[in-house]
């Protein structure tokens, strides 16, 4: 193995990740029934989750509030400065109050604060201060494990930043396996991008009834071979009398059948008697990257989509992954 590489920015970067990962053993290793009853708290409201800090935490705040939209937990960001000059309107009954300050001490969370200890609303405090002002105001006070800062000189929020992040992580997860979140919700609040089109079902992608190619299993294959080629899917669906789909004819099994019965064999044969049975299928609701990881594996570029009873009613191409930024 080549010896890691020396230079003085490796050097600080490395030193850098390892605090801030220590930092995060011991803030794992601090955890208890105080994680537990501040997510059964945010759980509980009915209305949203308010997130705010000042300064860098009001940073994490944002991210913090961002994750939790994202996963089901209905939730926004309010700057505690503007919140004393008219955002307070914006914080309602039903909701619940998430605030953090490494210090605890943050003098613009004061009215905030006071807002939600006014209306009786839960709140939750992320601090690195067990005495601090947050932590004896708030309901559920989530305490930092004492770390150094990554900075030289112990002053610019590195290490506690990174743990109020994580912790926010945390605490959104929790709450999103609780409320049983699925990759379905999940795309729900992420429609766009390569995320949002993993994310789709093949339903959503595929080729209709009407674009099916397909043909009997008694079809002469001079005929199936006629269909095959009029789809342009480079495959046959193969039905049998009840409709369903018995098998599939690829370019690979004229190949085959050709080199075994040549041409005129070939023609003189049915759509069953050359057809692959029990072909690789998927249904409506199968999530696009999961019907992209099927042709991968099995190095085929279409799939036909079935209904509970086997009947095809769709197909979905590589070609239709690709325009929709699945693959």
């Amino acid at each position: 193995m080549n010896a890691p590489q020396t230079h003085p920015d490796l050097d600080t970067a490395r030193r850098v990740l390892a605090l801030e990962s220590e930092a995060l053993t011991a803030l794992a290793a601090s955890l208890d029934d105080r994680f537990a009853a501040a997510v059964s708290l945010l759980a509980g409201a009915t209305g949203r989750v308010v997130v705010s800090g000042m300064g860098k935490s009001g940073h994490v705040a944002r991210k913090v509030a961002a994750t939790l939209a994202s996963t089901g937990t209905p939730a926004l960001f309010v700057h505690p400065a503007e919140a004393s000059h008219g955002d307070l309107g914006m914080i309602v009954g039903g909701d619940a109050v998430l605030a953090l300050s490494n210090s605890g001490e943050t003098p613009e969370l004061a009215d905030l604060v006071g807002h939600a200890k006014r209306f009786g609303l839960p709140l939750v405090g992320i601090t690195g201060r067990a005495g601090s002002t947050l932590a004896r105001a708030a309901d559920v006070a989530l305490v930092l494990p004492a770390a150094p800062e990554a900075c030289p000189m112990g002053l610019a929020p590195t290490t506690s930043t990174t743990m109020q992040l994580a912790l926010g992580d945390a605490i959104a997860v929790s709450l999103l396996t609780r409320r049983g979140f699925t990759a379905a919700d999940f795309r729900v609040f992420h429609p766009g991008g390569k995320l949002g089109a993993r994310l789709a079902r093949v339903r959503d992608l595929m080729h209709g009834a009407a674009e099916l190619p397909l043909a009997p299993e008694t079809t002469p294959m001079e005929a199936a071979i006629v269909a095959m080629t009029a789809r342009r899917f480079g495959c046959l669906g193969v039905q049998d009398a009840a409709g369903r789909l018995a098998g599939i004819i690829t370019d690979g099994d004229l190949r085959r059948a050709l080199e075994t019965g040549g041409g005129a064999g070939l023609l003189a044969r049915s759509a069953a008697e050359v057809m692959t049975r029990a072909p690789r299928t998927v249904r409506p609701e199968t999530l696009a990257a999961e019907a992209l990881h099927e042709m991968n594996t099995r190095s085929i570029t279409a799939l036909f989509v079935l209904d509970e009873a086997g009947r095809p009613v769709g197909i979905l191409h590589i070609h239709d992954l690709l325009r929709a930024g699945v693959a």
